[in-house]
């Protein structure tokens, strides 16, 4: 069968079994959109490369599915370099198609040439640049292989315009052969017995859960590992979700604005069993002061993270569903064998420091707004397990703070990357992914302003997501910084808090929109915004540009340094 290279790129798209591409057309990928009108795939127009890059991810962290997106060459591909770089960095499974000028006139500065693979390479898995229209399916099929597969992470596949309209003949390749790209998933026998035997004299463990767990689909062998050997659990920003925060043993967020017993167990630790965690500054404060007491058993499918940044007593390279069930079956029979220290001591601990340090924030019926509070009503007024997605900022931290995730692949937001103006796309890649969930965006007026036009290509494509704009009139994390190290001098931090109008602006993107100021109407007006299903629907809660995120660990402090809150001080160990 002849087919062009755009009919084959398409037709190898639906192989993977692509079901939805995230993209706007331009010169280059043109030939490539022609045959997508005939295709099985559905397309989201997206006003901004970036809103393409931001879905895709949002689809696949909520499906597990690598999400697909497609833009032209030149600035549209330099416009998604920030959704791959954050998928790099948060390790989402992202296929990226880019448009390129004609192969002979790359190196000209051709219009709308850019050297996307040159540009792309340092955030990227891989990326090829197609030569032969005959190659498309081998790379696109190698494409989803590498984006899944170990470490996953984000490809790119950059096409120019004479590949896209060379004639090919069609196949589909029945293997693949990438030498020197083996993913170790199974973890050494050997040092998963080591491991064991840490965990066996351990009077003080620690289960630090990373977002490696959600990527290796670990929740499960997660929590019979946990209740195995009873030890707390502490879920990164990433990992939230892949344990119930409803659980016994469930500890909550650590790290900057982690909740003060979290932080703490780590440090005064005698073991920290790190599954699919990487040790970011963020959880580790000031590294040489970090759970100084500690041994470490690290297991990761990255080796280059084991010893990256603390060096393990025993590392396991390994997917981390497979490790922790190879563990969990070592560690029942060593517990047959023998007694394993009692932890009632440890938990007596860990409680009184529950007991002592909660979250805490007040909400006075005739006084400002608390995000906080908004936070707190949204998750108590809508279904268990519902997706939320964040921006990045004070608005995140109180989502990841407040909310209790039950359930995995329920919270998406920006981590290693921290991107402003996530939220909007990538909840509207979510809901494309599971449109049965509901899907409420938590984001910042500052983070707003920067994809909110992709509101309308929700509005087009009636994909009704939910957006709660936690608006300060401030960036607000950047205002908390100001104020605590630079002494007040508030500079370039003040947005306005009616300029834009956001109510009028929504609506203009074919948005149903409310505006909230007063505390008795934070729960009527969300269960408004819950009986929409038709388009989506956003909610302007004007909130106290007074209020901080605690507890914080100041900026190469140590955990130890923890500011609990201004009403209780410093430390309180």
């Amino acid at each position: 069968m002849k087919l062009t290279g755009a009919q084959a790129l398409i037709k190898s798209l639906e192989m993977q079994g692509t079901e939805v591409v995230f993209g706007i057309p331009g010169g280059a990928i043109l030939p490539v959109y022609d045959p997508l009108i005939e295709s099985s795939i559905r397309h989201v127009l997206v006003r901004h490369e970036q809103g393409a890059g931001h879905m895709a991810e949002g689809y696949a962290n909520v499906t597990g599915r690598p999400g697909v997106a497609m833009v032209t060459s030149g600035p549209a591909a330099t416009n998604i370099v920030t959704p791959l770089c954050n998928a790099y960095m948060d390790s989402t499974p992202l296929v990226v198609i880019t448009g390129q000028v004609p192969y002979q006139a790359i190196g000209s500065d051709a219009f709308q040439e850019a050297d996307t693979v040159g540009i792309t390479m340092p955030v990227t898995k891989h990326n090829w640049l197609v030569t032969d229209a005959a190659d498309l399916p081998r790379i696109i099929r190698e494409a989803f292989h590498v984006a899944t597969t170990g470490r996953p992470g984000p490809v790119l596949v950059d096409v120019p315009k004479n590949v896209s309209n060379q004639v090919m003949d069609w196949y589909w390749p029945d293997s693949l052969d990438l030498p020197g790209y083996k993913p170790t998933t199974k973890g050494h026998a050997k040092q998963v017995k080591e491991a064991v035997k840490l965990m066996a004299g351990a009077e003080r463990p620690v289960i630090y859960a990373g977002g490696g767990i959600l990527k290796a689909r670990a929740a499960e062998a997660l929590r019979a590992l946990a209740e195995l050997i009873g030890a707390p659990v502490v879920t990164t920003l990433m990992a939230r979700g892949a344990f119930p925060d409803r659980h016994e043993q469930a500890l909550g967020m650590p790290g900057m604005h982690g909740n003060y017993t979290a932080i703490t167990a780590m440090q005064r630790a005698d073991l920290l069993i790190a599954l699919g965690a990487r040790f970011d500054d963020r959880v580790t404060g000031k590294v040489d002061g970090f759970a100084p007491e500690a041994r470490v058993i690290h297991v990761d499918v990255d080796p280059a993270e084991l010893g990256k940044v603390r060096r393990p007593d025993v590392p396991i390279v390994g997917d981390c569903r497979l490790v922790i069930e190879e563990m969990v079956k070592a560690t029942r029979a060593d517990r047959a064998k023998r007694d394993w220290p009692d932890l009632s001591p440890w938990w007596q601990q860990v409680r009184g420091w529950q007991e002592r340090f909660p979250l805490r924030y007040e909400q006075h019926d005739d006084g400002p707004l608390k995000a906080q509070y908004c936070v707190e009503a949204l998750r108590d007024n809508t279904p268990d397990d519902t997706i939320v997605v964040a921006g990045v900022g004070q608005h995140q931290m109180f989502a990841s703070q407040y909310w209790h995730f039950d359930h995995p692949y329920t919270f998406v937001n920006s981590g290693g990357l921290g991107t402003m103006g996530f939220a909007v796309p990538a909840a509207v890649g979510a809901k494309v992914g599971r449109p049965e969930s509901m899907v409420w965006a938590i984001d910042g007026d500052g983070c707003f302003q920067m994809t909110a036009q992709e509101l309308v290509t929700a509005s087009a494509e009636r994909i009704p997501v939910k957006v709660a704009i936690l608006n300060n009139a401030y960036l607000g994390m950047v205002r908390q910084w100001q104020e605590l190290f630079y002494e007040e001098r508030y500079s370039e931090v003040y947005l306005s808090p009616d300029l834009p109008d956001y109510v009028k602006w929504s609506e203009a993107m074919g948005c149903v929109a409310f505006r909230v100021e007063d505390p008795s109407d934070v729960v009527p007006t969300i269960e408004k915004a819950n009986e929409v299903d038709d388009r989506p629907v956003v909610v302007d809660f004007r909130v106290d540009y007074r209020e901080k995120v605690y507890p914080m660990v100041p900026a190469g402090a140590t955990n130890d340094d923890v500011i609990v809150g201004p009403e209780v001080g410093e430390g309180g160990r």
